[in-house]
């Protein structure tokens, strides 16, 4: 047996490179470390609150740093895949016991939960210790994460430019090193939008995979999905082993997966049969250097013994764009009006505190009738047929993340530009992720390469709903190539020295 080594009784130089070492790793390692008696669970959580408390001041991932709370629960983490490994829960739906779910909005500073959601909960129980809650946007309404309560989070491969959203802190923090792998959710590409900006794999799984509860159901329509960012395949595998699964009350339950996630990662897909699309289904124009990136997954694709086509599913695009236009204001409206029914105030006055994208969302959102909302969820349903035959012929549809490089930070701010102007941009950044979200169907952002500003490009892959097991087979090939281009570790980023 190898002998255990403490950092606290090591020189400081040795300890702080064996802590880099560590840190480095994916979760899977690192709990493999913690397994063997390498490194014990306080010593794996207090190296990456230190990592945390010198790289957050640079990119503003963490906003509700939980220190102490961690170093305490450290100490009763549960014996499951993940004991002892760092992680970050996202500051929206997943509640955690005792903190504030404040979806970075100052309505919700008081918002203090008493109780675990179920996902939480799950967390806990894979041994998972959350030293701290990510950044989002306000009201999780866009893809990027530059609320005003908390400040921008910056990208980590450029300061300058967004890490997405809204799982921005999310992302930005595992791209960094801070954690292995941190929650994030999805609900036009929330997921694969960050995990695309910062170089890492994000899934968003099946409708229903994993429980909203019991505090959600189906969070307006079912686009929501709940997952992590990560960076490895295997990470985000074992997590789905860990954390899906229904409960009583849902509206929503995905069906049982053939084999279990991480074996997936083991075994070969056999030969599939991919489509590959360049043309956005929300019709806007597409950036050439994503488009070359998808071709270039497509073909490395075939060089693995895939079949490939370029091949688009039947759906008018710019119905498409229309629906999903009228549709999303009613996120925030609905949350609004919820919330000034509950607090017994008029909602125009609870509008008014909200930042100028989300009051023009709540402008447009608040026009909308019962009849056009029930209209677009129809068009989502069809389009959610077309897709289901369009996965009788195609086993992956495979397109880029995005349709435009990584933005820097300020592109949809409705202040500068305009909430009309800010919206196109919104609707565009979401034209290859929301289809996922309205059709229920399983989706995983990874990063096949490096733009010429040396900025990460996603490459999305999608499957017909219930098969996430498809998208890790393969995901896990294309991981193993070295078009697969992973984040440097935090050390090699310039800022960080």
């Amino acid at each position: 047996m190898m002998r255990q080594i403490s950092f606290l009784w090591v020189e400081p130089m040795e300890a702080l490179m064996r802590a880099d070492d560590i840190l480095d790793r994916d979760a899977l390692d690192q709990a493999a470390l913690v397994r063997n008696g390498e490194v014990t669970p306080l010593e794996l959580v207090t190296a990456a609150i230190e990592r945390c408390e010198k790289i957050n001041p640079h990119i503003n991932a963490v906003t509700q740093p939980l220190y102490e709370l961690a170093r305490e629960e450290v100490l009763m983490a549960k014996d499951g895949p993940f004991r002892g490994v760092p992680f970050l829960v996202k500051d929206f739906y997943c509640h955690m016991a005792g903190t504030v779910t404040s979806g970075s909005s100052s309505l919700l500073l008081e918002n203090r939960v008493d109780h675990d959601s179920e996902l939480m909960r799950r967390y806990r129980a894979a041994g998972l210790v959350t030293i701290g809650k990510s950044n989002v946007p306000e009201m999780v309404s866009v893809g990027t994460t530059e609320p005003r309560l908390f400040g921008a989070t910056k990208n980590p491969w450029n300061l300058a430019h967004t890490p997405g959203g809204s799982s921005g802190g999310a992302a930005a923090a595992v791209a960094a090193g801070i954690v292995p792998v941190a929650h994030a959710n999805d609900g036009a590409g929330s997921t694969r939008i960050p995990a695309a900006c910062c170089g890492l794999f994000g899934l968003k799984p099946s409708r229903g995979r994993i429980t909203l509860g019991p505090d959600v159901g189906e969070s307006i329509g079912g686009i929501t999905a709940e997952h992590v960012v990560s960076r490895s395949v295997r990470d985000s595998a074992a997590m789905l082993d860990a954390t899906q699964g229904s409960m009583p009350g849902d509206p929503y339950v995905a069906p049982p997966s053939p084999m279990g996630y991480l074996d997936a990662t083991r075994s070969s897909p056999g030969r599939l049969r991919i489509a590959l699309s360049l043309e956005a289904m929300l019709s806007c124009q597409v950036d050439p250097e994503c488009q070359a990136a998808a071709q270039a997954t497509a073909q490395l694709c075939e060089s693995l013994g895939h079949h490939v086509d370029l091949a688009s599913p039947p759906i008018d695009i710019e119905l498409f764009r229309a629906a999903v236009e009228g549709f999303w204001p009613m996120t925030i409206t609905r949350v609004m009006v919820a919330m000034a029914q509950s607090r017994q105030v008029d909602v125009d006055t609870l509008v008014s505190q909200l930042e100028p994208f989300n009051q023009h969302l709540f402008s447009l959102g608040i026009r909308r009738s019962a009849v056009e909302y029930l209209q677009g969820l129809v068009f989502f349903q069809a389009a959610t047929r077309t897709l289901g035959r369009f996965f009788e012929t195609y086993d992956v549809l495979l397109t880029p993340t995005l349709s435009f490089g990584v933005p820097r930070l300020g592109y949809f701010d409705a202040q500068i530009h305009g909430g009309t102007e800010a919206y196109r941009r919104v609707i565009d950044s979401f034209a290859f992720t929301v289809p996922a979200n309205v059709t229920g169907i399983p989706a995983a952002s990874m990063p096949m390469a490096v733009s010429k500003s040396g900025l990460p490009i996603g490459v999305q892959i999608s499957t017909r709903f219930g098969c996430e097991h498809t998208l890790f087979q393969l995901a896990t090939q294309l991981e193993a190539t070295s078009a697969w281009k992973k984040p440097p570790p935090s050390a090699k980023f310039p800022w960080s020295n």
